[in-house]
C-alpha cells in the first residue's frame, strides 16, 4: 500500500447543529440514506477558511456523506454500523490539495492566459487550460496569447456579449453576476428547481456478494472512471481509498500535468478514443465488467459518441451510473462546458465575495470547493447505490452539478466574525513516502475517520495514460 494514513482521534462529542450538520442533513437526503444515520457523525476541530461563505463547513458535511455511505456499506454485509468522525482542519486542506512533493513541484495549475479580465461592463473570466479552449478565446478576441494584449481586447468588449461569443467558438467563459442575477436567470431558476442529487433506480442486474472486508469495505469494487477536472476524480479517489479498483479513462489529446499527481493516485490511468468505433467497442467491454460509471461528460455528450443511457444499462445491467454535470441538468445551459471557477462566477459566489469583504475584482471561493463536495456528493451516492443493488438488485442512475452544490453553498454565509483555522502543522502529514512518478511525496492525513476502515491507496500516482484499458 501507498500513502497509508490514519485519520484524526475520533472526537465523541455529539455534533452541534451548525452549518457542517445541516448541510450534512442536505446531503445524505439527496443521496438517499437513512435519517438514522446521521447520528454516528461526530465533527472535530475548530475554525473555518476565510470565505463570505460556509466553505470548511461544506467540507465537512461532504466528506461526512461519503464516510456515513461508506459505514452503511459495511453495515449491509451485517456488521455493526460505527460512529465517525470528520477534522475540519484536514478537511478544509483536502479540499485545496492533499499532497506535499518533495524536492520537487508540480506545473503551475493555471494556463498563463486563464483569469479574471475587466470587461467594458463588469468582469468575466476566461478558463483557457485546455488547448481548445484557449484557440477558441484568443481567436474570438483576435490577439496572441500574451495576457496584456487579452487585457485591452477584453475591455472593449460587453461581458456577456464576450461570454455569450467564447462559448459559441467552443470555448469557456463566465460573465460575472449577483445571487440576484443568477436567481433571476433562466439557467438560476432551472438549477435551483432541481435536486441536489436526481436518483432514480434501474433494472436488475447480476447479484453482488454481499460479503465485506470492514476494512476494505469497496474491495472488489471495479469502477470506471470518465471523469476529469476535478469533482469525479476527487469521488474516484475517495472510492479508491477504501479499495475499489478505479480505471480511469481519459482522451489520447487530454492532459492534466498540474492535477495528475493529486488525483491519480489508487487508480489505473488509461486512455481510449471514445471517437473512433475500437475505443467504443473496447470501453463497452470494460462496461460489463464494472460495478460502477463515474462519468463527467456534458450531458448530450455521450449520446452523440452511441454510448447513451440505454447502451450502458444493455452493457451493464445493475450498473451503478453517476455522473456530473457543471451548469445543471435542465435548463438552457444544460450542455454548456463549465468548470468550478466559472461556475463561481455565474451562480453570484465571486460577486458576493468581493461585495461582502470590500473587494475590487472577483472574490472566488478559497478552494475549488464546488468541485471537491460534488465529488464527494458522487462518491456518497455511488456507494450507496451499490448498497442499493445488494438488497435489491436493482442499478441506480445519480445526477448531480456544480451549480446545485453551488446553491447549496449559497444558502450558508459565513459569519464576517468567524475563527480562521490555524496553520498546518508536521503532523498533519501522514508518515509514508508515496513514490509518484515524478518524485516522492506525502499526503495529508485523510479527514474521515472510520473505525476499522483506514483509507489508504494500493498504487502511486502516475500520469495520464500510462497504463492499459484493462481491469486486472
Amino acid at each position: 500500500m501507498v500513502a497509508a494514513a490514519s485519520g484524526p482521534a475520533l472526537d465523541v462529542r455529539p455534533a452541534p447543529a451548525g452549518p457542517a450538520a445541516r448541510m450534512l442533513r442536505e446531503i445524505w437526503d439527496a443521496v438517499g440514506g437513512p435519517v438514522a444515520a446521521l447520528d454516528r457523525v461526530r465533527f472535530a476541530g475548530a475554525g473555518s477558511l476565510p470565505s463570505s461563505f460556509a466553505v470548511t463547513d461544506l467540507a465537512c458535511a461532504a466528506i461526512a456523506a461519503a464516510g456515513l455511505a461508506v459505514s452503511e456499506r459495511i453495515a449491509a454485509a451485517g456488521a455493526r454500523p460505527v460512529a465517525l468522525a470528520v477534522d475540519r482542519r484536514l478537511a478544509s486542506s483536502w479540499f485545496g490539495t492533499s499532497i506535499r512533493p518533495q524536492g520537487w513541484s508540480p506545473p503551475p495549475p493555471w494556463d498563463p492566459i486563464a483569469g479574471d479580465y475587466a470587461a467594458a461592463d463588469g468582469w468575466i473570466r476566461l478558463h483557457t487550460n485546455a488547448p481548445h479552449h484557449r484557440r477558441a478565446a484568443l481567436a474570438v478576441l483576435g490577439v496572441a496569447a500574451e495576457r496584456a494584449d487579452v487585457a485591452r481586447a477584453v475591455s472593449a468588449w460587453s461581458a456577456r456579449a464576450l461570454e455569450d461569443a467564447v462559448v459559441a467558438a467552443g470555448g469557456c467563459a463566465a460573465a460575472m453576476r449577483s445571487l440576484a442575477d443568477w436567481a433571476a436567470h433562466d439557467q438560476g431558476r432551472s438549477v435551483a428547481g432541481e435536486p441536489l442529487v436526481r436518483l432514480r433506480t434501474l433494472e436488475d442486474g447480476p447479484a453482488m456478494h454481499p460479503q465485506c472486508d470492514p476494512a476494505r469495505p469497496l474491495r472488489g469494487v471495479r469502477v470506471l472512471d470518465l471523469t476529469r477536472v476535478l469533482a469525479g476524480p476527487v469521488a474516484t479517489r475517495f472510492l479508491a481509498g477504501y479499495g475499489a479498483d478505479v480505471l480511469r479513462i481519459d482522451p489520447p489529446d487530454w492532459d492534466e500535468p498540474a492535477l495528475a499527481p493529486e488525483m491519480t493516485i489508487g487508480k489505473r490511468p488509461a486512455r481510449l478514443d471514445l471517437r473512433d468505433p475500437a475505443g467504443r467497442a473496447r470501453l463497452l467491454d470494460l462496461l460489463r465488467d464494472s460495478d460502477v460509471l463515474v462519468h463527467g461528460y456534458r450531458c448530450d455528450a455521450l449520446e452523440r459518441l452511441g454510448l447513451g443511457a440505454d447502451v450502458r444499462r444493455r452493457a451493464r445491467p445493475g450498473l451503478v451510473d453517476v455522473a456530473l454535470d457543471a451548469y445543471g441538468w435542465t435548463g438552457p445551459w444544460r450542455t454548456r462546458r463549465g468548470f468550478d471557477s466559472l461556475v463561481q462566477m455565474s451562480a453570484g459566489i465571486a460577486e458576493a465575495g468581493m461585495r461582502r469583504l470590500g473587494r475590487d475584482r472577483p472574490t472566488p471561493l478559497p478552494v475549488q470547493a464546488l468541485d471537491h463536495a460534488t465529488g464527494y456528493v458522487m462518491a456518497a451516492a455511488a456507494v450507496l447505490g451499490l448498497v442499493e443493488r445488494l438488497r435489491t438488485g436493482r442499478g441506480v442512475e445519480a445526477r448531480t452539478s456544480l451549480a446545485r452544490t453551488a446553491a447549496l453553498l449559497a444558502a450558508y454565509p459565513q459569519p464576517p466574525d468567524a475563527a480562521t483555522i490555524r496553520p498546518e502543522d508536521p503532523d498533519d502529514l501522514a508518515p509514508a513516502i508515496e513514490e509518484t512518478a515524478w518524485g516522492p511525496a506525502r499526503r495529508l492525513r485523510p479527514p474521515l475517520s472510520l473505525p476499522g476502515a483506514s483509507q489508504s491507496w494500493n498504487r502511486a500516482a502516475a500520469p495520464l495514460g500510462s497504463r492499459v484499458a484493462a481491469w486486472d
